[in-house]
């Protein structure tokens, strides 16, 4: 995983730089968004995100993905640490899969069967890539903002050290409260 570019990233109430991490000419790379801390003995706050361009760009309420975010960067501003932002919309599949995914949802399938029915997995993602970004940030031991068993699983599988997870508690509400059952009760997330 190389650094492609760097710059200063200021958004509200917070300091980012942004890092871009991929090929030579790579047009859609992963990026990091690191905030420095004041306490240089903390282990850092890290946010591992998967892009969500519905919930993240648009606000989408089929998810919870955008209200992850803001938190995330809103701690992550606040505390210092590290949100790496991955290129994997639609737990893997890609835009035009997850657009064809919604229809089969709101023909009555959740979010797990409409991937499978596809002929994806349930959740095609990888977090590896996230631990190479946060290799070469030098965070070899991280407090882990997620309520995905996956993502510390695999970090931890990758070499990076989940010293503490914290969660990430967003109220459901009538249009993704079933999306939010299906995750806890399909992929155990700790909801």
């Amino acid at each position: 995983m190389k650094k492609l570019a760097t710059a200063r990233l200021p958004i509200p109430n917070a300091q980012f730089t942004l890092i871009a991490f991929g090929e030579e000419k790579e047009r859609y790379p992963h990026v990091a968004l690191v905030a420095d801390s004041t306490d240089k003995a903390l282990v850092p706050l890290v946010r591992v995100h998967s892009e969500c361009m519905t919930g993240d760009v648009f606000g989408s309420t089929r998810c919870d993905c955008g209200e992850q975010l803001d938190l995330s960067l809103d701690r992550i501003g606040a505390e210092g640490g590290c949100l790496v932002y991955l290129r994997q919309e639609g737990r893997g599949i890609g835009l035009v899969e997850k657009l064809k995914a919604y229809n089969l949802q709101d023909e009555g399938l959740n979010t797990v069967e409409a991937n499978v029915a596809l002929g994806h997995q349930a959740d095609a993602r990888s977090f590896d890539v996230a631990a190479d970004i946060l290799r070469a940030l030098g965070m070899q031991e991280v407090r882990l903002l997620t309520n995905n068993p996956k993502k510390v699983k695999e970090l931890e599988e990758n070499g990076i050290r989940v010293v503490k997870r914290e969660p990430i508690i967003i109220a459901p509400i009538k249009e993704n409260e079933a999306y939010l059952a299906v995750k806890k009760a399909a992929m155990g997330h700790w909801l």
